[in-house]
């Protein structure tokens, strides 16, 4: 098992057509082949270098420097249909930055990012943070792909760091994250001068988008720079508060259960879903364990010298393996503070744009009574519920690839996002308000890969 697929992290197509979907109108402009190639410059960066791609999807770069296949591993079912042949130009590079947990391209250097320019833009940019601990490029098959192909400009970032010793970045507790929000900020502000520089004028929209660790980012730019979005989709964002619920709150009870010191009905408690179970044996193996000494170690350092982080084993199976003192990690109890690290990336529910939320009702790592069913009642205590859509996925689970192990039991949430960003775009560029919220309910058949409708089971409550 690769650590990329260890890490927390990730469709309306049945056809070529469909899973491009509509180009909006504008979609012929950018002109010749690369064209002002010369022209563009990464405000900020250290390091840039440009390319002109005859197809910027993964279809045409796997196997080359442009894409890395392994650091998608898992986010996707492993039929899922994209679309191809989108040629256009591809800027990779950094900003400047003292960590060096990204070893891509040889650069041995953090605050990496690509920025893709299709031929054929629509005028609009899609930017995105990289899920769980990986980097640039994971999510090319599950959000770059779509948006190039309907005509969007592309841009994302490794957050600042990457890796399991991500919580190494930084001089005092909760730098490592802060830093998330701050480079996905940056990179937003420098990708809308790119594609100026490249088309001639700035994106007339810009939307955020992101899985888990990426839908947190969404969630937190709507909130602090709303300014620089016109809507956001947010795929099973993790949240923080404050005060909790976190993953702080809720791991240490799947540490307890990994350990024999919980029952099942401590994992209703914490807000695992029933029906989940069959989930639990992989994430206990591949999740929990890592994760809680990940973001322990990154909040609150000092809780156990014994066992600081996932550097603490030598091999895969210790780096996997949990705390034995996470078992009894009470978060409550823990200083002022660790409180106060977690309240600097703590989210509030104010989004200042439209945002969509979509959430697995099987998700075994986010679990979603502890997380989106939260934010959502944040953001209507906030005022702002006429900003917002929630929609639970049946059969959904956190990240796509499980599917292949369990078709009977899960759905891909990767097609319900493409039909959530459509329905996004709608909303925010024609005023079509989407769907009221709802569970999307699992159809006894149909091609649930690359198909959902996002209006099944409108009407009926999540």
């Amino acid at each position: 098992m690769r650590l990329s697929r260890a890490v927390p992290l990730l469709a309306a197509a049945m056809t070529a057509a469909a899973l491009t979907g509509p180009a909006p109108a504008g979609a012929a402009e950018g002109g010749e082949h690369c064209g002002r190639q010369e022209r563009v410059r990464v405000p900020g960066a250290a390091v840039q270098q440009s390319a002109c791609l005859a197809d910027l999807t993964t279809t045409g770069l796997a196997g080359t420097a442009y894409t890395d296949l392994a650091d998608q591993a898992g986010l996707t079912a492993a039929d899922t249909r994209s679309p191809s042949g989108v040629p256009g130009i591809q800027v990779d590079g950094y900003f400047p930055d003292s960590s060096r947990f990204n070893t891509t391209h040889g650069w041995q250097h953090d605050a990496q990012f690509v920025i893709r320019l299709p031929d054929h833009w629509n005028g609009g940019l899609v930017v995105t943070g990289a899920p769980g601990t990986r980097k640039q490029y994971a999510t090319d098959k599950a959000i770059s792909d779509r948006a190039l192909a309907q005509g969007y400009a592309y841009a994302a970032t490794d957050k600042g760091n990457s890796g399991v010793d991500f919580y190494r970045d930084g001089a005092r507790p909760g730098d490592a994250v802060a830093e998330w929000n701050a480079r996905t900020t940056q990179l937003t502000r420098a990708a809308r001068r790119v594609v100026a520089q490249r088309y001639g004028h700035a994106p007339r929209r810009t939307y955020m988008a992101g899985i888990s660790n990426g839908g947190y980012l969404t969630r937190w730019q709507l909130e602090n720079h709303p300014e620089l979005y016109d809507g956001g989709v947010d795929w099973e964002g993790a949240l923080w508060t404050a005060d909790g619920p976190s993953l702080l709150t809720s791991l240490p009870t799947t540490v307890a259960r990994s350990l024999g010191a919980a029952r099942d009905e401590d994992m209703y408690a914490a807000g695992f879903a029933r029906g989940s179970e069959f989930l639990w044996p992989y994430h206990e193996k591949a999740y929990w364990g890592l994760t809680q000494k990940i973001y322990r170690a990154e909040f609150d350092p000092a809780y156990d010298p014994a066992c600081p982080g996932p550097s603490a084993g030598s091999s895969l199976e210790e780096i996997l393996a949990p705390c034995p003192a996470d078992a009894t990690y009470d978060y409550a109890a823990r200083p002022a503070s660790v409180h106060r690290a977690v309240a600097r990336v703590a989210l509030t529910g104010r989004v200042g744009k439209p945002l969509i939320t979509l959430h697995g009702d099987l998700d075994a790592l986010l679990p979603r009574a502890a997380d989106s069913d939260v934010y959502a009642r944040m953001i209507d205590a906030s005022g702002r519920g006429r900003l917002h859509r929630y929609y639970t996925v049946q059969g959904g689970t956190h990240v796509d690839g499980l599917y292949d192990t369990h078709p009977a039991r899960l759905r891909p949430i990767l097609p319900c996002f493409r039909s959530a960003f459509d329905a996004l775009t709608g909303w925010v560029e024609r005023g079509t308000p989407p769907p009221a919220d709802h569970t999307i309910g699992r159809p006894a058949d149909g091609d649930v890969v690359d198909s959902c409708d996002l209006t099944e089971g409108a009407g009926a409550r999540r």
